[in-house]
């Protein structure tokens, strides 16, 4: 806060400053800017993904349940109502849309991936703040961005490729 009305810039303006800094072929940044800057960030940026595809999945695949458990049990009150009959019809609809969005937008996947990576990030940082092997060497810190890098690299190809391939049972026109 009272660097807030000390520097005439705000919080986002002093953050894009740093990035435009990290970004300078000139100057390098330090372990603790690494960390905080770009570990750190991407630690949190999978835990929230994590979370909110966790999310998702869950509430959908409940949805999914309860519509579906609630499609027999109304058949046997059916007899000749209409109203009744409309409803099965909607909730089977509410089931397909809802087992295609699961099918559609990986939620389980991502979940389960992101959780991987930020937990593979987290012991990266955690063994390189406590100097344990393989960090216990003079080039800690490159290790430490070089390990990082490829975690990131893999995590996004392997998003890239999820998003290029078809869904199961289609091919590829």
């Amino acid at each position: 806060m009272v660097l807030s009305l000390l520097h005439p810039l705000t919080d986002v303006q002093i953050h894009a400053e740093r990035q435009n800094d990290l970004l300078d072929p000139g100057k390098m940044i330090s372990p603790d800017e690494y960390i905080e800057q770009r570990l750190n960030d991407q630690i949190s940026w999978y835990d929230r993904k994590s979370s909110e595809n966790q999310r998702w999945f869950k509430r959908l695949r409940f949805a999914e349940i309860v519509a579906a458990a609630i499609i027999p049990f109304l058949a046997g009150f059916a007899g000749n109502s209409l109203a009744i009959k409309i409803a099965i019809g909607a909730l089977a609809v509410v089931v397909a849309v809802i087992a295609s969005l699961l099918a559609l937008l990986h939620f389980q996947e991502h979940w389960l991936n992101y959780r991987a990576t930020a937990e593979a990030l987290k012991t990266e940082k955690f063994l390189f703040l406590t100097q344990t092997q393989p960090y216990d060497k003079e080039d800690a810190f490159h290790l430490l961005v070089q390990r990082v890098e490829a975690l990131l690299s893999k995590e996004n190809t392997g998003w890239m490729e999820a998003m290029m391939k078809p869904p199961q049972g289609e091919s590829r026109a």
